[in-house]
């Protein structure tokens, strides 16, 4: 007899039933496709800061920062005896192993402070440098006095520091970064992020030896394959293997890694290293850790993972706040209003079936048994909003996967304040701290689905149905059988 009655009323007010329904169906597909966004978005931010990071580095060691306007731009030194001369011209070629100007070195005994230091369970040390290859021809007499790309005159014996035409002559600097590392260090530090895609990694044997990994997409670019030999330093290097980042987000750390031992000699840096990668014994003793360190090392700066994600200034962090607040409030709002509708079309239905209520009372049904009715017939509306929403927001996380949006990578400012480069610089990166990126990477952004989300949308419509049908109810339960004859006589 209940359900007959209410499927018939529900058919007999198809209007009501269908405008009830699909505010809900819209305000439970908003709060499906908005929590979805913010969970990818999430997703993505955290899959940018873990390339930034490195696999199980907790904290890094590096020098302090030039001051500006100390270091300069790469110069090249050239003697009497360099290069070829033909008629008005001189070929030359160098190419060139430096340190970052930007940030200083630090002796390679910090190291065994820090592996020695309580709580360090892992570390290891890298040198980040910049190869700069510079070719071309220039006028045997010189230039001149004319000033060179940098609005300075070379002085005698130098080619001007970058790219260019000038004075009869045309030359080109070519760079790409390298990175000093210890080849037996796999578990924390730049190796712990890259992978062999093609011939070998570095081992402990190759300590001192002439021999490379590469960057796969630099690899690509330049046409270099396994067992080629690249010029650093004027060295020829082999390549034993090409490598890529276990993140299909981030580059890597650099465009070739070398032993350690190789790129300080190759380099005449001597018995330095730019970075520290440090692994804690558990994610309670970081602080610990970075405080003992700093009492340690008082010249260098260490920095943790908690500090580089309070300075992500990219897209995606704030993507995410925008996401998650502005889109918790828009649920809120269009939830409230689709509530709000509900309640006012089941009142003002009540209003018009004063008749029926007060006949239905007359002939025996108690206030229960109405409200009852009321309220069936608003939470089966409910139910029907919430599938509708339901079917409407997995539809919106489909074709968000299927048109997968991108958003900018995190553009991770240097933990020291430092400029681009270090551990995810990739092809354009440069030496410096491991926290710190030289571009921004383009993420696919993915909505993921998400069982209690879809389940607690579908549960808002129908609470949502069962308010309103309370208010409808309170209303109906209200009215007298006096006032329904009135109103049929």
């Amino acid at each position: 007899m209940y359900g007959t009655y209410l499927r018939r009323e529900l058919a007999g007010r198809k209007k009501q039933t269908a405008i009830v329904a699909i505010g809900l169906a819209i305000a439970i597909a908003l709060v499906i496709i908005v929590n979805a966004l913010t969970a990818g978005v999430r997703d993505a931010q955290a899959q940018a800061l873990a390339s930034v990071y490195g696999v199980g580095t907790d904290l890094t060691v590096t020098g302090a920062a030039a001051e500006p306007g100390q270091g300069g731009g790469q110069r090249f030194d050239f003697g009497s005896d360099d290069g070829t001369t033909d008629g008005d011209t001189t070929t030359l070629s160098q190419s060139t192993l430096r340190t970052d100007v930007m940030r200083g070195t630090l002796a390679a005994s910090v190291l065994d402070t820090v592996a020695s230091t309580e709580g360090v369970t892992a570390s290891t040390a890298a040198l980040s440098l910049t190869n700069s290859t510079f070719s071309g021809e220039l006028p045997s007499g010189g230039f001149g006095g004319e000033a060179d790309a940098e609005g300075t005159v070379p002085t005698e014996g130098q080619a001007p520091p970058q790219g260019g035409d000038g004075g009869g002559g045309s030359f080109g600097v070519d760079s790409f970064t390298v990175l000093g590392i210890d080849p037996a260090a796999t578990s924390v530090g730049p190796l712990a992020s890259v992978e062999v895609s093609d011939g070998r990694a570095l081992d402990s044997d190759d300590g001192g030896a002439l021999v490379a990994l590469v960057d796969a997409t630099y690899a690509s670019t330049n046409e270099i394959g396994v067992g080629d030999t690249i010029d650093v330093a004027g060295s020829g290097v082999e390549v034993v293997g090409i490598v890529a980042s276990t993140s299909g987000s981030a580059d890597t750390a650099a465009n070739v890694y070398l032993p350690l031992d190789t790129a300080q000699e190759l380099s005449g840096a001597g018995d330095v290293i730019s970075t520290v990668y440090v692994q804690a014994e558990s994610a309670s003793s970081i602080d610990a850790v970075q405080t003992a360190l700093t009492d340690e090392l008082p010249d260098a700066t260490i920095t943790s993972q908690s500090e580089l994600a309070s300075t992500v200034s990219g897209s995606l962090s704030s993507a995410t706040s925008l996401i998650t607040n502005l889109g918790t409030w828009l649920s809120i709002i269009v939830l409230a209003v689709a509530v709000l509708l509900s309640v006012l079309l089941t009142l003002s239905g009540v209003s018009r079936r004063t008749r029926e209520f007060g006949t239905l009372k007359a002939i025996g049904w108690s206030n229960g048994r109405v409200v009852r009715q009321v309220a069936g017939e608003s939470m089966v509306q409910g139910l029907i909003g919430g599938v509708v929403g339901l079917v409407l927001g997995v539809i919106g996380i489909v074709v968000i996967n299927l048109v997968k949006p991108t958003v900018a990578g995190s553009a991770a400012v240097g933990a020291d304040g430092g400029g681009p480069g270090g551990m995810s610089g990739g092809p354009a990166g440069g030496g410096g701290g491991m926290f710190q990126t030289s571009q921004a990477a383009d993420i696919v952004l993915q909505a993921p689905f998400s069982l209690w989300v879809l389940v607690a949308a579908v549960g808002l419509a129908v609470l949502g149905g069962l308010v309103a049908g309370a208010f409808g109810g309170w209303r109906a339960a209200r009215l007298s059988p006096a006032e329904a004859l009135r109103s049929v006589a």
